[in-house]
């Protein structure tokens, strides 16, 4: 590994960001999956959750759009819902779905300076009702259009975004939030070895 691609790695690891996670509920096509991990990857997202309670487990995801990204990502996948919540409550202070409801919050009204994942649904159905009742609550994109939905790709790139926006704003990006223990595995994982890491 050389110099630069060292370099360049340290730095990704650096602005992982993880008190911020995304939750895929249900989600059948790969290609969604795989965009959500690109953008996940780009704003500095590690641990993306994909949750299969009533498809088939996904195998692998899509090759095109997934290969860049999903090996610098730590992939959680759960059959059983009760389990990954529970996982997700060891790490995460607030879950919340996206789902348009009378108690739902605007994204924009959501404070990510704190720990929190993001569920997202599937392309039919959204947020089922039993992942609901076990998040903290629900949130909502503003729209100005006729049709009240999005891509979930898109929903996930735009609201990722905002925690980004935030983040940057509260200088999260500006230190190493990642604990030494889970940095060193990740090192691992990456190809890194010690007799290439720069000495302090």
């Amino acid at each position: 590994m050389t110099e630069e691609r060292t370099d360049k790695l340290l730095g990704v690891l650096n602005k992982r960001q993880t008190d911020l996670a995304v939750v895929m509920e249900n989600v059948h096509d790969p290609h969604n999956i795989s965009a959500v991990m690109r953008t996940c990857d780009a704003v500095g997202i590690q641990d993306i959750y994909v949750l299969t309670t009533k498809i088939a487990t996904h195998k692998k995801f899509g090759a095109r759009s997934s290969s860049s990204a999903a090996k610098w990502l730590t992939i959680h996948q759960y059959t059983d819902a009760v389990t990954c919540f529970a996982d997700l409550r060891k790490k995460y202070s607030k879950i919340l779905t996206t789902h348009l409801g009378t108690d739902s919050v605007g994204l924009y009204d959501i404070d990510f300076t704190q720990s929190i994942a993001l569920v997202f649904g599937n392309e039919h159905d959204g947020v089922s009702e039993e992942i609901r009742n076990l998040a903290d609550g629900n949130f909502i994109i503003p729209q100005m259009g006729i049709i009240q939905s999005l891509n979930i790709s898109v929903a996930c790139a735009v609201s990722i975004y905002e925690a980004m926006r935030q983040k940057t704003i509260a200088g999260h990006y500006q230190e190493t939030r990642m604990e030494a223990e889970r940095m060193a595995e990740l090192k691992k994982k990456w190809g890194f070895y010690e007799d290439q890491l720069p000495t302090e």
